[in-house]
């Protein structure tokens, strides 16, 4: 598909409206100068059984013309087109298409067909403006705009009559600029007449220090853990600058102090970098590939009950992730149903807001242009405003965000769906990458990447199955080339800490002279209850009083950790109070717990564990007291009936609450495990979203390309048809034995025969010479001044003139008329009549 934006000087500005959006656009174009440079094409939901009146509406609020959409009408500056009712609009070539929507009435999305038309033909010079409406069109086709470095604009939610469509394209995240319909103009004028900061070819020098976009990728680096330097500098240049557009700064330096200065302004770049384009079943071809010869071939290599393990990295708002689980099960339905085969899809992304997005798995009715009749009856419910993903297919897909940058690869895959990403990532990330995909296959496991992406130099690991669409085989008994390719291609880890070194606590005390601090201390090492302090760590860093009935050194290498000290029968309860004293900043009491000795005999002990917040020495360390109960032996007891009887009582209550404590956290652990599985299993699924950013770059330069090449080809036949007809006509013209002189407006020699040339003094060199410079044989001085009245008044002249030679010649002036009827010259022929005069 032609590339408009790379031929078209203006841009062309969509603006979609529904319900109370006629006002809205009449408050948008009076507010807009007639002479703006761009070109506009209103969508408004019409009702499709009347005749629109909105050409003429608009009209009273503009001066430039506002006409009605037709076929293949030319899209020209300063001028507003209007969708006519029962159509929808799209963009190719610099042309209106109109098309009959083939959805029912309720379920057409004329906005965003529009929207993502312009972002085709026009890419970064496409704009899109949503006004007052119910229902979510416009915002799939905003996404499409956003994501080709186009600008996107929203009325107001606060000022919209109906404020459902712009408040969804809002919380989408995919509208750069928020105002009322009255000041969008001015907003947008101010954004588009910012100069481009970066210029042409910039982002892909070499430089040998630091990139002006360094400082920039520094602080995002710094506030979110992603390092974005190995992602192509174009895409980041071209992102960078829209930001900087919006906020009218003229330098990558100024906009990093911007950034110093407004940390959310880097959480919003940070998401202007990762969004992408994606829908279900994108790219007919290559899922209709995956359905009926790919996955199928795949399978039947399978034992029976395995589980096939999947990867969608950059799965972005989660459609290729169902997708891909939709078609295993139509494919378990109808082939497999007695293979027993389970399917887990790991999805995962970088945007944790595309991430949440497909969580939910709910999606807008415009899905349906992507997804069949039968398919939404059987793999989506039906809720207000869209569909909702069913449980079974949702069960498949887990999502986590990860960044395929920095973060572990899933491994043991059978399949990795990784289209539209690597694009994004310069050669070291690529090289890098494609070794840790043949690393998590299995032998028999199948990559699939984008139609802009291949192996490149990792053919060795990877045999094409489908060339053209991209589909490997894992090849066998080969390994990444070069040494230590696995430390290079699994991503850098952040440096273990190293062990703190506990030092015992020095058990000999200087004592002060003085008397009372001297019995103090005395008082404190026999009567006090034995305690020790931990750190955050668990290693014991102060002793008071005797411990050893209760801790004892572990075997094997010294250690002055507290958990790997205390005595059994202790570790687990005050482990579990160790950690609830931490969580509520406070104290927690353990009582009758039972330590049992080598003697066989058993004790009972009290425990107070507290989390120190006073003095700020002990701050964020526990303390642990243990107090004596009386003891008793297995061969008779110590203790009274009531004493025994309240010890199995408050041991009863313990393990009651621990039990209740740890159903609790296991409940909270795994919901926290749920979460962490999926985010750790999707977090690749973020790069989906720039990779098909550069994708659809990609295919709408191939296609460019793939026209050019068919309109040289035309040309070239014409210019050899044309070289052939010229060929002919000078053929004709020498064989006459007429002579022709061919002059233009001018009087200036276009053209002449060989036999003209006999006559009149004429060579090559004379073409564009005015016929008054040139001398002839011809006794005729006013041959200039009759091919002038010829020219002026279209009459044939025609004279008997002599030569000097003797030679008489009949000599006719005629206008030069072309085929479209307009008078371009003469035509001067000269007739050799000696003979017939002689005679």
């Amino acid at each position: 598909m032609t590339l408009l934006a790379k031929t078209s000087s203006f841009r062309v500005i969509g603006l979609g409206a529904s319900a109370g959006g006629l006002a809205a656009l009449e408050e948008f174009f009076k507010n807009l100068p007639p002479t703006s440079g761009m070109a506009f094409i209103v969508v408004q939901h019409l009702d499709p059984t009347k005749t629109a009146l909105l050409p003429e509406l608009l009209q009273r609020a503009t001066t430039m013309a506002v006409v009605e959409a037709t076929q293949a009408i030319a899209i020209e500056v300063n001028t507003v087109y209007v969708i006519t009712p029962n159509t929808e609009l799209t963009t190719r070539n610099g042309h209106l298409k109109i098309s009959m929507p083939p959805e029912p009435r309720g379920l057409r999305f004329p906005i965003d067909t529009l929207f993502s038309s312009l972002a085709i033909a026009y890419g970064d010079r496409s704009i899109a403006v949503v006004f007052s409406g119910m229902g979510s069109d416009g915002t799939l086709g905003m996404r499409s705009v956003k994501a080709v470095g186009g600008l996107t604009a929203a009325q107001s939610p606060k000022s919209a009559q109906f404020n459902a469509m712009p408040s969804s394209a809002i919380q989408d995240g995919v509208v750069d600029l928020v105002a009322d319909a009255g000041d969008l103009p001015a907003r947008i004028l101010s954004c588009i007449a910012q100069p481009s900061i970066v210029p042409d070819g910039l982002c892909e020098l070499e430089y040998s220090g630091p990139t002006p976009w360094e400082p920039i990728i520094g602080l995002i680096q710094s506030r979110t853990r992603h390092d974005f330097s190995m992602y192509k500098p174009s895409t980041l240049c071209r992102r960078i600058e829209r930001r900087m557009a919006i906020h009218n700064l003229g330098s990558m330096n100024e906009y990093a102090s911007f950034l110093k200065q407004n940390p959310q302004e880097i959480d919003l770049l940070f998401k202007e970098l990762l969004i992408g384009v994606t829908q279900f079943f994108r790219d007919a071809l290559v899922w209709d590939y995956l359905a009926t010869t790919a996955l199928p071939d795949l399978l039947k290599q399978l034992p029976k009950g395995h589980k096939v393990r999947a990867w969608s990295a950059g799965c972005s708002t989660g459609e290729e992730a169902y997708s891909l689980a939709m078609v295993f099960a139509e494919l378990q339905q109808n082939q497999f149903a007695d293979q027993d085969l389970s399917l887990q899809i790991f999805a995962s992304d970088l945007s944790a807001d595309a991430i949440a997005f497909a969580r939910r798995g709910v999606y807008p009715q415009s899905i349906s242009s992507n997804v069949s009749e039968r398919r939404l009856t059987d793999f989506f419910t039906t809720r207000s405003g869209g569909y909702e993903v069913k449980q079974h297919i949702r069960s498949m897909v887990l999502f986590a965000q990860h960044d395929i940058a920095l973060d572990p690869p899933f491994t043991k895959l059978d399949l990795i769906v990784c289209r539209n990403v690597l694009i994004y990532f310069d050669n070291r990330l690529q090289s890098r990458l494609l070794p840790l995909f043949h690393y998590s296959l299995n032998p028999t496991g199948v990559m699939v990447l984008g139609s802009a992406e291949t192996v490149g130099r990792s053919h060795h690991l990877f045999a094409p199955m489908q060339t053209k669409l991209r589909f490997y085989k894992r090849q066998n008994g080969t390994v990444a080339r070069g040494s230590g390719w696995m430390l290079k291609s699994f991503p850098p880890f952040a440096p273990v800490q190293k062990e703190q070194r506990v030092t015992p606590p020095d058990s000999s005390h200087t004592l002060n002279n003085n008397l009372q601090t001297a019995a103090d201390h005395l008082l404190l090492q026999v009567y006090a209850p034995a305690a020790v302090v931990l750190n955050h760590d668990g290693d014991i860093v102060y002793i008071s009083g005797r411990t050893g009935k209760y801790l004892e050194p572990a075997a094997g290498k010294a250690t002055w950790n507290f958990h790997a000290m205390v005595r059994e029968g202790l570790r687990g309860p005050i482990y579990q109070a160790m950690k609830s004293a931490e969580s509520q900043k406070g104290t927690v009491d353990l009582r009758a717990l039972e330590i049992e000795h080598a003697s066989k005999n058993r004790s009972l002990v009290d425990v107070t564990v507290q989390w120190m917040q006073e003095p700020a020495a002990l701050r964020g360390m526990t303390m642990v007291v243990f107090r004596d109960r009386p003891a008793f032996s297995g061969r008779g007891r110590a203790k009274s009936k009531a004493g025994e009887d309240m010890a199995q009582s408050d041991e009863l209550r313990r393990h009651q609450e621990e039990i209740s404590r740890l159903r609790e956290e296991a409940m909270a652990s795994g919901e926290e495990l749920q979460a962490a599985n999926e985010e750790l299993q999707s977090t690749n699924e973020e790069l989906q979203s720039t990779n098909e950013e550069l994708t659809t770059s990609k295919e709408e330069m191939q296609s460019m390309n793939e026209e050019l090449q068919t309109i040289n080809a035309e040309l070239q036949a014409k210019l050899d048809d044309l070289a052939l007809a010229q060929s002919d006509m000078q053929n004709v013209l020498n064989s006459t034995q007429i002579a022709i002189l061919f002059l233009d407006q001018h009087l200036h020699v276009r053209r002449y025969t060989d036999r003209a040339s006999r006559i009149i003094n004429l060579r090559e060199s004379d073409l564009g010479r005015p016929l008054t410079d040139i001398t002839s044989s011809l006794l005729y001085p006013d041959l200039n001044d009759d091919a002038l009245q010829t020219l002026r008044t279209l009459v044939f002249s025609e004279k008997r003139v002599s030569a000097s030679d003797g030679r008489s010649f009949s000599v006719r002036i005629m206008p030069y008329r072309r085929l479209d009827n307009v008078i371009d010259g003469v035509v001067i022929t000269l007739v050799d009549i000696s003979e017939k005069n002689s005679v």
